[in-house]
């Protein structure tokens, strides 16, 4: 390295630590748990472009942004009292844009390509000396992209919301280059004739009754589910090993019109046509495989199935395009790093005739849930245990929860224009979190016209993840189908 590389380097590093000292914190309750051993949780997202990647730009705009973020520019030390601490570090960006020396020309399927280079990389332990991400770039071009950024982080940076905040404050629209991107923000409903209504307070009431009794009964679900209740033992089912499991990331896109068409014609939200499509996606996989075991009363068996998944909720009130952008300045309401909660989701598995009745079940589910404040007393338990009883006890608590149920979802809504990430068109985003000890997760992340799906699985429990990612889109299909034959239905009546 030559003299003047080695003074900017060391320059850019003193700055920032400068801008960062100030503004580090220890890490979260929720933060110190994704360290844990077997709680160890990294995210991977994929950026997928519309043309060929250049790494000099994608280095210069890091360098520009996202080290201005002072966890990114942090690495993780143990304290004497052995609580993990952000201390600002120096780094060459450099080391972290890594781009593998590939012949891509002998290539002959590029999409398993780049699906076995993404879940190698995500069974890669990550080096905790240096601030806790990295970006692969592959020149490659595939089914639905161009080229392709991966990009792995650490938890501990962040929740999935925060991590799409910074993604929408570093973007920025194609269609102008100065604006940032837009998503489709839930805004809440203000109700202006509430007081002009003389059976308000009456119905305020009857709602806290209703929303402390849901909770009791939601709260007393849960700690039966800590002590006791498990999923039943189904082909889906993780082993629970005390380490966490290798996985296979695959990902398959649909599209947003057909989830809207759904959502409209039964006047639901977009998540709950996505855990409807859920239901059945894993209602349909199951019936195969129990059709393959010949088990007989193949019906009544799914009945008693008992299958839940893990949602993980995000606890911020707002979620407007400017307070995510502002995420990460200095006063901002909105708060970064792990602020969510865990809720534990009933799935539906039967062998529906109507398939539009999976996705009324999820709306009647997450209503529940809803009203529900299961998911902040969670976060405010965790934080009060790690406080009292420690770490290891309340690892050992979430531990069960992942032990005990079957699967972990998502869903985060990413920007709904086009946009370009340091100047390069993006035409798709997709992330997973893979922590815990659960067989499948399933994340959905939206981006302008689409819905990718992700799914991070187990290959020891799940041996045709393929076969699973076809019965979600399939149903998807016969979802819409029906919606569809509904609509037309109603228009001639």
């Amino acid at each position: 390295m030559s003299m003047e590389m080695e003074k900017d380097t060391k320059t850019r590093g003193e700055e920032q630590q400068e801008t960062t000292a100030a503004t580090v914190e220890p890490l979260s309750p929720i933060s110190q748990l994704f360290l844990s051993p077997t709680l160890y949780c990294i995210i991977i997202f994929t950026l997928g472009f519309q043309t060929r990647c250049n790494p000099s730009s994608i280095i210069e705009g890091i360098k520009n942004t996202w080290i201005k973020f002072p966890r990114f520019s942090c690495k993780l030390e143990m304290k004497k009292n052995g609580k993990p601490i952000w201390v600002p570090t120096t780094f060459r960006v450099e080391d972290h844009v890594i781009v593998p020396d590939i012949d891509y020309s002998n290539i002959e399927n590029p999409d398993q390509f780049v699906e076995d280079y993404t879940s190698n990389l995500a069974n890669t332990p990550m080096d905790m000396s240096k601030p806790l991400w990295e970006f692969h770039i592959l020149n490659i071009k595939t089914s639905n992209a161009e080229s392709l950024c991966i990009g792995k982080l650490h938890h501990s940076l962040g929740d999935g919301m925060s991590l799409m905040s910074l993604l929408l404050a570093i973007s920025r629209k194609t269609s102008n280059p100065e604006a940032l991107p837009t998503t489709a923000a839930t805004r809440k409903r203000v109700d202006t004739n509430i007081n002009k209504d003389n059976w308000w307070l009456v119905r305020r009431f009857w709602f806290m009754i209703r929303v402390m009794f849901t909770t009791f009964i939601e709260l007393f679900k849960y700690i039966l589910t800590l002590c006791f209740m498990r999923d039943t033992k189904t082909p889906l089912m993780g082993k629970g090993k005390r380490n966490i499991p290798p996985r296979k990331i695959i990902q398959r896109i649909i599209s947003l019109d057909d989830v809207k068409l759904v959502k409209n014609t039964m006047g639901l939200k977009i998540n709950d046509v996505l855990l409807g499509i859920t239901q059945a996606g894993l209602s349909k996989y199951l019936c195969r495989k129990y059709d393959e075991d010949k088990v007989v009363e193949k019906k009544k068996l799914l009945d008693k199935i008992r299958l839940r998944g893990t949602v993980i909720v995000n606890l911020r009130e707002s979620a407007k395009i400017e307070d995510l952008a502002n995420m990460m300045a200095k006063g901002s309401k909105s708060r970064w790093g792990n602020f969510v909660g865990l809720v534990i989701f009933p799935i539906w598995i039967r062998s529906e005739d109507d398939p539009l009745e999976y996705v009324r079940r999820a709306k009647s589910t997450m209503d529940r849930k809803k009203l529900s404040v299961e998911s902040l007393i969670c976060y405010q338990v965790i934080k009060l245990a790690m406080k009292i009883l420690g770490e290891k006890v309340v690892e050992t608590l979430v531990r069960r929860i992942f032990d005990h149920t079957t699967l972990a979802f998502s869903n985060v809504m990413g920007p709904d224009e086009e946009t370009s990430f340091f100047g390069h068109p993006m035409s798709y985003v997709t992330a997973s979190a893979l922590g815990g000890s659960q067989a499948l997760i399933i994340h959905y992340v939206s981006y302008v016209n689409k819905i990718i799906i992700n799914l991070a699985i187990d290959t020891t429990v799940i041996p045709d993840p393929h076969l699973l990612c076809d019965d979600l889109v399939e149903s998807l299909n016969v979802i819409k189908l029906a919606a569809s034959e509904k609509a037309v239905h109603k228009m001639e009546v």
